[in-house]
């Protein structure tokens, strides 16, 4: 993906992100530009703790060239009041396996990749010059900003202590001396200043989430690199909190980078990258492919606590959620091949089941695992379901998964009060879940104590989930116990299939209630149609209607509406403040992910026709569902939010602009599942 200079202006270039990642939850991520609009850019953010307690180290590096005295900066930072023009200089920048920066400034071209060592809290970067007919002098300043990448530090609020071994720098910040931050540059000398800082550094996208936009940034010295006329030179910068830093050789980290990545795709079997091609088609197809594997790299990371890896639900700021692990499941691990990693995420979140609950997700602070969720534990059943269907591994799941499934089960038919999730069996065989102050659907938002989205009681997805896993759980047992253990769970699916048709089902709305009393139009009806085992029978009129129901009043091009217009405390724009934005956040915002679940929805009710032309019609809107959500994010992956990655959500009115995280897992791992369904 590449952008010319058409691209490099403050309208087009700020709009557009790239972002890479180093395998344990750290990354480097900014603007096509270079200008940071988060409190989150920098280019390196490590976590202290993979995958948490992430610290923003270095937000950037100001390059500027000096020709016959005149300065000639290649940076952008903007303030309130001021955006320096650096941008003006850039030529182009392409998003390959790392970002590339190619400027041209009068006859003196620069190119600049960064690069992370993968496994490592170390950014890399690589610069070639070609200088033109006059001496001339690059200078390199690190802007540094030790501190939690949630904070932001204003006034300069911390003291920086620096020493220097020629060009190897060592900095510690006095409330963070326990972890020394190390540069390195390959050429030329570094120059020491003292107590320089950046003033005021404007965050745009900051100010739109309601949050302060200013922050005081440090500058502890310079790299300076003479240039002579007409030379070419190869200059290698390297960030880290390792120390041994002068010894690592970026070109060897970038090399092995290329290589890793190339055996992930290898790896997937969905492109044979071997092979040569001319076709412009089969060329465009490979490049999709390598974005593909990527953008999903992006989010597998591991966890040194466990010796497992896990999934990051988003970036910048969300850590492992079990909910979104399990959804993002088999679009960033089983399509891909990735088997091995799909056995450790399992076990990642088997392995502290609490009382029936898998871990909703783990404390950022101090890895404590949390519990606020009814619906993690029943996703696992499909994951675990899927998993099978792609390496028939029984011996996996039954050594190692299959009890915890029991425990879940068992659980879930009695009472589990832990966190407050108030979920039990009722009489009528559906699961009641949560109370008037919690949150523990994926609908969660909360502001303060007041939940955003009130859904306690007998939730449609969470009965759909819980018959599926029943029947999950009556298939397993059959093969691993016998049929007497199946028969328990067997009549147990058939009890509360009968009760989810009496309650659920809302004649005059043409749909399910979301929550029995609460016939407000929302996607989650779609469980009952989507998972392995459907709930409602697909072949059947109420089939029919839902989808009929949801495809009119929820879907549009990016994703489906939280909630359909017109109902009650319904919101199209995600915006403003805390509060504002979570009152707004599963109230009529469209999600990209629900497309994954009206897609396995109309598969399934298409595969249910009996009558051949009824069979038709739904095979032709399957298709044109699948070209139009392949239209609508090839293009998205190029122009919206991180480069190659998908936003959390979109607003669901024009222009439908990117909103929330702007790379979610579970965003990336549906809509690459469906169009490559669609291949």
């Amino acid at each position: 993906m590449k952008y010319n200079k058409k691209y490099m202006n403050l309208e087009e270039g700020l709009k557009r992100e790239w972002l890479i990642t180093n395998g344990l939850g750290g990354y480097s991520s900014s603007t096509i530009i270079g200008c940071n609009t988060r409190k989150y850019h920098g280019l390196l953010v490590a976590p202290l703790t993979p995958p948490a307690r992430r610290f923003l180290i270095l937000s950037k590096i100001d390059e500027a060239i000096n020709i016959n005295g005149e300065n000639i900066p290649l940076y952008t930072n903007m303030c309130k009041n001021y955006i320096s023009e650096g941008y003006k200089s850039l030529e182009s920048f392409e998003k390959d396996y790392f970002p590339i920066f190619t400027y041209k400034i009068k006859d003196i071209s620069i190119k600049k990749v960064i690069c992370m060592e993968y496994g490592k809290n170390t950014v890399c970067v690589y610069y070639k010059i070609k200088n033109g007919n006059s001496e001339s002098r690059l200078t390199l300043a690190p802007i540094v900003n030790f501190r939690d990448f949630h904070s932001m530090n204003t006034n300069h609020e911390y003291k920086l202590n620096q020493t220097n071994n020629g060009n190897k720098l060592k900095i510690v910040i006095d409330e963070n001396n326990e972890t020394p931050v190390y540069m390195y540059l390959t050429d030329g000398k570094y120059i020491k200043h003292e107590n320089d800082s950046f003033k005021n550094m404007y965050y745009i996208e900051e100010e739109k989430r309601g949050f302060y936009p200013e922050e005081d940034l440090s500058v502890p010295g310079r790299y300076e690199v003479e240039l002579k006329a007409n030379e070419e030179k190869e200059l290698y910068f390297v960030c880290s909190l390792e120390e041994n830093i002068e010894q690592i050789d970026v070109k060897e980290v970038i090399n092995n980078e290329i290589v890793r990545i190339n055996e992930l795709i290898i790896k997937s079997k969905l492109i044979d990258i071997k092979k040569e091609t001319d076709s412009k088609e089969d060329k465009e197809y490979r490049e999709f492919i390598k974005n593909y594997i990527i953008a999903t790299d992006n989010f597998i990371v591991n966890r040194p606590r466990f010796n497992l890896h896990t999934i990051i639900a988003g970036y910048p700021w969300f850590l492992d959620w079990g909910r979104d692990s399990m959804i993002a499941f088999e679009g960033l691990l089983l399509i891909t091949k990735r088997f091995d990693i799909a056995r450790e995420v399992l076990l990642t979140f088997v392995r502290d089941i609490k009382y029936g609950l898998v871990p909703n997700g783990y404390s950022g602070f101090d890895n404590r695992p949390l519990y606020n969720s009814v619906d993690a534990s029943l996703l696992l059943f499909e994951q675990v379901e899927k998993y099978l269907k792609y390496t028939n591994d029984d011996k996996f799941i039954k050594e190692n998964i299959y009890e915890k499934l029991k425990d879940v089960i068992e659980a879930y038919s009695g009472r589990i009060d832990i966190d407050d999730n108030n979920i039990y069996l009722d009489k009528d065989n559906l699961i009641s879940s949560g109370t008037e102050e919690t949150q523990n659907t994926w609908m969660d938002a909360k502001y303060l104590n007041t939940p955003a989205t009130p859904r306690n009681g007998k939730v449609v997805e969470v009965n759909a989930l819980w018959y599926n896993a029943l029947k999950i759980m009556e298939e397993l047992s059959n093969k691993y116990e016998g049929k007497e253990k199946s028969a328990v769970y067997k009549k147990m699916a058939e009890l509360t299939k009968e009760s989810f048709g009496k309650e659920f089902y809302n004649k005059k709305r043409k749909a399910l209630y979301d929550v029995i009393g609460d016939s407000r139009i929302r996607p989650n009806q779609l469980f009952a149609l989507s998972l392995t085992y459907p709930v409602i029978d697909c072949s059947s009129d109420i089939a029919s209607e839902m989808l009929e129901t949801v495809t009119k009043k929820l879907l549009n091009n990016y994703g489906l509406k939280t909630l359909a217009k017109g109902e009650k405390g319904y919101i199209e724009i995600y915006e403003g403040n805390g509060f504002k934005r979570d009152m707004s956040y599963h109230q009529g915002i469209t999600w990209p992910w629900l497309l994954g679940l009206y897609y396995d929805a109309l598969k399934n009710v298409m595969q249910s026709q009996k009558n051949k032309a009824n069979r038709k019609a739904y095979e032709e809107k399957l298709e044109q569902f699948i070209e139009k959500t392949t239209q609508t994010f090839t293009k998205a992956i190029d122009n919206d939010a991180v480069i190659g990655s998908i936003s959390e959500l979109y607003d669901s009115k024009k222009p439908y602009l990117p909103k929330g995280a702007p790379a979610q897992a579970w965003s990336v791992a549906e809509v690459y599942r469906i169009i490559l369904k669609g291949k």
